[in-house]
């Protein structure tokens, strides 16, 4: 049975060789979570929210003005110039008014905090399947490359045969044509690889060292709960459910804040003229005749519906993916237990027997071929189921908002 351990292989490398420095999941998920930049634009839109509060809770500015000009008295009398007259306006907030644009203001930071939420359940949960890619792709180089080594020990085993006139050339061609497709497919694994390497720097989000080389293994299992207990656990705790419960009750706050808007609100005026001093006092009152805002705040319950509408639809895509994730993992799960309790047991027996028949003359070398293939199916069959459960796994995660490794989304 092959190990699932990376082994840090890589053929072809130009210059030195660095020596490879082992990073797991934990680390590579710190190191995500501490430097991915679609998390820090994350942090940098709640801040931004968190501020947009601020302006939401602060009152208006009064206001100053001085006009001068020319006051003639009357016929014959000199005019008088440079005469001042001071205003003072003063806006009020009554009612509701304030408080329903704060409560809006602080809807919208809820949102962002639930939209980062989303994202850095992603970015982890994306480090995760690209590390276990990884594992994977290392898993098949090294199928490959053990495959490859089976090959030409069988073409060197015939080719001593071939020089003492036991069997003929035919068989030797044979050989060396499996030898040349065994080495392509190994080239190949290694290319594939190599690509999901550059992946995982990527999730990770820079900051791997070059040599860096993921660790772990692809035989994780995990007792899950309950279908329904995980549907319960999706709901309550997936960031695209909340963020969207959050957007609805946004424009909740959006339709209160407009309906505060209808009630007129007053500006104290006051007035100094020092042409011949007088004071006065008074207020300025919008009447809502024209406009009653009808428009807006219908604007503001359709937008709410909207919202209701979509967390739903939000619910239920979640949900959806839920449902698939479970079953893939408890198929991917049957399918191991039948590969370890049989198939590469079988697969095997089945290589050694023709391996030792054809010692023996009884069989040709296609015949080792064919089990030598079939072995390499098998075990990539395997590997491929492995990775399946590991990668439903971590879905299944991801669609109950369970942040890995402690992370809190």
């Amino acid at each position: 049975m092959v190990s699932l351990a990376v082994v840090g292989v890589v053929t072809v490398v130009l210059g030195a060789v660095p020596t490879a420095q082992p990073i797991t999941l934990e680390q590579a998920l710190a190191l995500a979570d501490a430097q991915h930049p679609l998390l820090r634009a994350g942090e940098a839109q709640v801040a931004g929210a968190a501020a947009a509060v601020t302006t939401a809770a602060a009152r208006p500015n009064p206001e100053v003005a001085m006009v001068a000009g020319r006051l003639t008295a009357g016929l014959g009398s000199q005019p008088r110039t440079g005469v001042p007259l001071y205003e003072l306006r003063q806006p009020l907030e009554l009612g509701a008014l304030r408080p329903s644009r704060i409560a809006h203001a602080e809807r919208g930071r809820e949102v962002s905090e639930q939209a980062l939420g989303e994202i850095r359940l992603g970015v982890l949960s994306n480090v995760r399947r690209t590390f276990y890619q990884v594992l994977r792709r290392s898993g098949e180089a090294e199928l490959a490359a053990e495959n490859l080594r089976l090959v030409e020990d069988l073409r060197n085993r015939i080719q001593v045969r071939v020089d003492v006139g036991e069997v003929g050339r035919l068989e030797l061609v044979r050989a060396d044509a499996e030898v040349a497709a065994a080495r392509a497919l190994a080239s190949s694994a290694q290319l594939q690889r190599i690509t999901a390497v550059a992946q995982f720097r990527a999730a990770v989000g820079g900051g791997l060292l070059p040599a860096a080389e993921p660790v772990g293994t692809l035989e994780t299992t995990r007792a899950l709960p309950p279908l329904e207990q995980l549907r319960d656990e999706a709901r309550a705790r997936h960031p695209a459910i909340r963020r969207a419960q959050a957007e609805a009750e946004m424009a909740q706050a959006r339709i209160d804040y407009e309906t505060a808007l209808r009630r007129p609100q007053p500006t104290i005026w006051s007035e100094v003229d020092m042409s011949n001093p007088s004071y006065r006092l008074g207020v300025v009152l919008p009447l809502p005749i024209f406009n009653q805002r009808q428009g807006p705040i219908a604007e503001a319950a359709a937008a709410r519906r909207q919202a209701d509408a979509t967390v739903q639809a939000r619910e239920i895509d979640v949900l959806a993916a839920l449902d698939g994730a479970y079953e893939r993992y408890a198929v991917a799960g049957s399918q191991i237990t039948l590969f370890e309790t049989g198939l590469l047991r079988e697969a095997e027996e089945a290589l050694r027997a023709a391996d030792v028949a054809y010692r023996l003359g009884e069989r040709s070398v296609l015949d080792v071929l064919d089990a030598q293939r079939l072995l390499r199916t098998v075990r990539l069959n395997y590997l491929n189921v492995q990775f399946d459960r590991q990668a439903a796994l971590v879905d299944l995660d991801e669609l109950r908002g369970l942040a890995p490794s402690g992370v809190q989304p």
